[in-house]
């Protein structure tokens, strides 16, 4: 660990700033947006990932290699939605029968 200490206001900072983003989620969904809701829900949803994963989860605190191990996830997590994506979309091309 890297021996750092946060002040409790900061995660009562961060908790408020999630509170926020729920409501605004709940707001969002029941707002139709059309074409948008979609981009909006995951807009809202990554950004409270990420402050879930700086703060409450230290990585913003941690050493490099923390850093580089949670973004070599998030990489690997987005090749692998590819990848699903891309079997999703070739489905109906490569119906047999």
């Amino acid at each position: 660990m890297s021996g750092h200490i946060s002040p409790i206001r900061s995660y009562l900072a961060i908790f408020g700033a999630l509170m926020v983003g729920t409501v605004v989620t709940v707001g969002a969904a029941m707002t139709n947006l059309g074409a948008l809701n979609f981009p909006v829900a995951l807009a809202i949803a990554v950004t409270k990932a990420t402050l879930v994963v700086l703060f409450f989860m230290h990585v913003k605190y941690s050493t490099n290699l923390t850093k580089t191990v949670v973004i070599s996830s998030v990489i690997w997590l987005f090749i692998m939605l590819a990848l699903t994506y891309n079997d999703y979309l070739t489905r109906s091309v490569l119906s047999y029968g």
